[in-house]
């Protein structure tokens, strides 16, 4: 069985009850994006509303990353939960940038940053606008 040339590391911590800080490490591309999703989809199973995704060891990302991360994010919103990239390396950024995506899914330098910016969303479910 061939061995993936660029593996992905998730390690996920729980920095509160309802959020989870994702620490992704390797390349996120189309052969690694599936087990990226498995770890998303495993903490919104258990009740996380809030989603921390460290990218500061993520040398590249393709379409397929920024997907799931759109996916979750919009996923997320009905809770209401929230979902924050942290430190994303600066080819990971200019993709985010070029894309439109850090304009939606806000980018934070730390995760005392992100933490700082979950609690001042409001409670309460979204309502949508008339």
């Amino acid at each position: 069985m061939p061995i993936a040339q660029n593996p992905l590391s998730v390690e996920v911590t729980l920095p509160r009850e309802e959020v989870a800080l994702i620490k992704v490490e390797g390349y996120l591309d189309v052969d690694t994006a599936t087990e990226f999703q498995h770890h998303l989809a495993n903490q919104l199973h258990h009740g996380r509303r809030h989603f921390l995704l460290d990218l500061s060891a993520v040398p590249f990302m393709d379409s397929s990353g920024m997907n799931i991360i759109l996916r979750v994010y919009q996923e997320v919103r009905e809770l209401p939960g929230s979902v924050h990239i942290i430190s994303p390396t600066p080819a990971v950024l200019r993709v985010l940038d070029l894309t439109g995506v850090s304009i939606t899914v806000p980018v934070s330098a730390s995760v005392e940053e992100a933490l700082s910016r979950v609690d001042a969303e409001p409670e309460g479910p979204r309502v949508p606008e008339a």
